[in-house]
């Protein structure tokens, strides 16, 4: 097994949830309503605890520990795709964002329920389940409000026009891509965009929200090569902080 390849794969996938998941956490107590704010905050705790569970894989792979690998490297050292790293903006950006991500998040981890790498198979097969929460949380949303008022119809759709560019970004595809696929880690990128553009496609066609032409959307890539927006960094500096002050603090 190629564990180079396996290796990028995991860091991307620990790294989206990590950031997402503070990202998402940004939202506790200034929710629209109690039950988003909670919610959120809910999703938030279960990104971290799955980028934990992939960094606990790199680290049996030969890796720094979690914490070292999470809190001490740069914004040009992560290999999250830039999506998660925008900041929220209004609730409906983070809502789209939420239902495009997440919706991907749960078809790749489905995927890879069939791992033939065991461990990632075996820990796919719990966060499957937890992404359930995730995508049924993001569809009822979008449904409802993506056929409710004008403002909420709008707002929606100038969100979606924004962040689907982004979106795209989250299958740019790894230079060791053969071997994932090869060796039956992985179903691949462009198999996963295809299974999500359908399922993005099938939500959306039950709202009076509109997708534009695959064709004319240009993906933003970068991020999972280590390039990213100006975003990033920041965020970082603040998730770390505690950490860099006393490294061997215990809680």
């Amino acid at each position: 097994m190629n564990n180079l390849a396996l290796k990028e794969l995991l860091y991307k996938l620990a790294d989206d949830q990590l950031i997402l998941g503070h990202r998402n956490s940004e939202w506790t107590g200034f929710g629209p309503i109690l039950e988003e704010d909670i919610a959120f905050s809910s999703m938030a705790q279960d990104k971290i605890g799955q980028s934990l569970a992939l960094y606990t894989l790199l680290q049996s792979l030969g890796e720094s520990d979690p914490d070292t690998v999470a809190f001490t490297r740069n914004a040009s050292q992560f290999h999250n795709c830039i999506l998660v790293e925008l900041p929220n903006q209004e609730y409906d950006f983070s809502l789209i964002r939420h239902f495009l991500f997440d919706t991907a998040e749960a078809l790749r981890f489905e995927a890879l329920t069939n791992s033939s790498y065991e461990p990632l198979s075996q820990l796919a097969r719990k966060i499957r389940g937890e992404l359930r929460y995730h995508t049924l949380h993001a569809n009822t949303w979008i449904k409802q409000l993506g056929s409710a008022t004008e403002e909420s119809i709008t707002r929606l759709q100038k969100s979606l026009d924004i962040a689907l560019p982004y979106a795209l970004g989250i299958f740019e595809l790894s230079s060791l891509e053969k071997e994932l696929i090869d060796q039956k880690i992985f179903i691949g990128e462009n198999a996963l965009k295809e299974k999500w553009i359908a399922k993005i496609e099938s939500v959306l066609s039950q709202t009076q929200l509109r997708l534009p032409d695959w064709k004319t959307v240009t993906p933003v890539y970068g991020g999972r090569e280590g390039k990213h927006s100006e975003h990033l960094q920041p965020l970082l500096d603040e998730m770390s902080e505690v950490f860099r002050i006393d490294p061997g603090a215990e809680w």
